[in-house]
């Protein structure tokens, strides 16, 4: 576990270099960022690789179990060949994940996340599912194929971030046709088409690296120019909440196997086509869902919030950044007595806190003075911070008095701020 956080803690870097890259270009293009949107998205990136550092990620069967079973060849050595075919196998069951992920109900659930931004940039790409139970497809569509070869699980470990960490560059609007590259890989030309809700756009595009798989299987489609992509799910989240987002489909779910009054519809909501009601649960509890000729004229989910909110906002977001790479870096020595998992926990709460205050709920100015009582507890108790003071002379007290600064915040932009009326803007 410490060594996933250690290469967490090497790639959160690389990413945020090339974030603030992405920004800067805008600037020089003149081109309007939301940053909000951007807030959001990589809260929901912290909230996945916390939840993947904490272990809590319910695994059904394990990679090495696989193996162990199914392998029937044996690799004498780990040589650059073993890494080509477990890519190249990875790339194939990962199109096929991806597929099933959009075209089953349970299974949107672990995928909407992903495309639930209204944007499309650097940022949409770390907007990842928070669900324990998410491993049991991937298995499934990549990990058998992986384990049936034989390939070892180290080069397992090594593959795995490469091929995810490579999907994240083009989600961006900035880079336009590649030229003979569109016919190879994923570009970010590919990419728009897929995260677009235009109808002609739909459920295209699924391959993650190697864009050869839609062409096989017929699932390829070309940006057009006289069809702008329009970004976003045909039933939009309106939150900025990751955890509201994580669940707002699955709690649909839930709630038509409960109220239809067919047995069969009970079950069979969970596996039909993405989208699917009863009909008895469609017509008495409808929901909002944009047709095709609508996704040009929607409005997008954007509250109106003061310069003032929005710098804060990104400062926000910086010192929990912060607070969590000194959670990955310090992880070996919080495994004594499970601290790293209090910690972990702490800051997920923080992250549903603060974007809850985003949505202008008074639920994150609750939220944000529990966790104020909880810091002044941990300070208070053991004068230290999850062992800060042995790399910060007093840096409980840094972390104490940014908690305070926090919640008096949170009280002043939503009792004050949130009560002004703003003109709707984008900075």
């Amino acid at each position: 576990m410490d060594t996933y956080g250690l290469i967490l803690l090497i790639a959160m870097p690389i990413f945020v270099v090339l974030i603030l890259i992405e920004i800067i270009a805008y600037a020089i293009k003149n081109k309007e960022y939301n940053y909000i949107d951007s807030v959001s998205s990589l809260y929901s990136g912290m909230t996945n690789t916390i939840k993947d550092v904490l272990g809590l990620t319910i695994v059904v069967f394990s990679y090495e179990f696989l193996v162990d079973n199914l392998s029937i060849f044996h690799w004498k050595e780990n040589t650059a060949l073993t890494y080509i075919i477990a890519f190249i196998v990875m790339d194939f069951g990962g199109y096929w994940y991806h597929r099933i992920s959009h075209t089953v109900n349970y299974f949107w659930n672990l995928h909407i996340i992903h495309h639930s931004s209204e944007e499309y940039n650097l940022p949409c790409a770390l907007r990842q599912q928070f669900a324990v139970l998410s491993n049991l497809l991937f298995i499934f569509c990549i990990g058998i194929f992986l384990a049936v070869l034989g390939i070892p699980k180290e080069v397992y470990i090594i593959t795995a971030p490469i091929h995810l960490f490579m999907q994240f560059w083009y989600h961006t609007k900035l880079i336009n046709r590649m030229g003979f590259l569109e016919k190879i890989i994923v570009t970010p030309s590919h990419h728009r088409v897929h995260h677009s809700m235009n109808a002609i756009y739909m459920d295209k595009n699924y391959s993650q690296i190697f864009i050869i798989w839609d062409k096989l299987f017929g699932t390829f489609q070309e940006e057009l120019t006289e069809e702008p992509c329009v970004y976003g799910v045909r039933r939009p989240v309106r939150t900025w909440n990751p955890f509201l987002i994580n669940t707002q489909h699955v709690w649909l779910l839930i709630k038509d196997a409960i109220r239809t009054k067919n047995w069969v519809d009970k079950i069979r909501v969970w596996f039909m086509p993405t989208g699917w009601r009863p009909k008895d649960i469609e017509e008495k509890y409808p929901v909002f869902y944009l047709k095709a000729d609508d996704v040009y004229n929607f409005e997008k989910y954007n509250p109106r919030y003061s310069k003032k909110f929005q710098i804060w906002s990104q400062i926000h977001l910086t010192v929990m950044f912060l607070l969590m790479g000194f959670l990955f870096f310090n992880i070996k020595n919080l495994q004594s007595n499970n601290l790293y998992i209090y910690y972990g926990l702490f800051l997920l709460f923080s992250i549903f806190s603060y974007t809850t205050l985003m949505d202008k709920k008074l639920l994150g100015v609750i939220t944000e003075c529990i966790n104020l009582l909880f810091v002044t507890g941990i300070v208070y108790t053991t004068q230290n911070w999850f062992g800060i003071n042995k790399y910060i002379h007093n840096g409980y007290f840094i972390v104490f008095s940014f908690f305070v600064l926090e919640t008096i915040a949170a009280i002043y932009f939503y009792f004050i701020e949130f009560k002004k009326e703003l003109k709707p803007q984008i900075v």
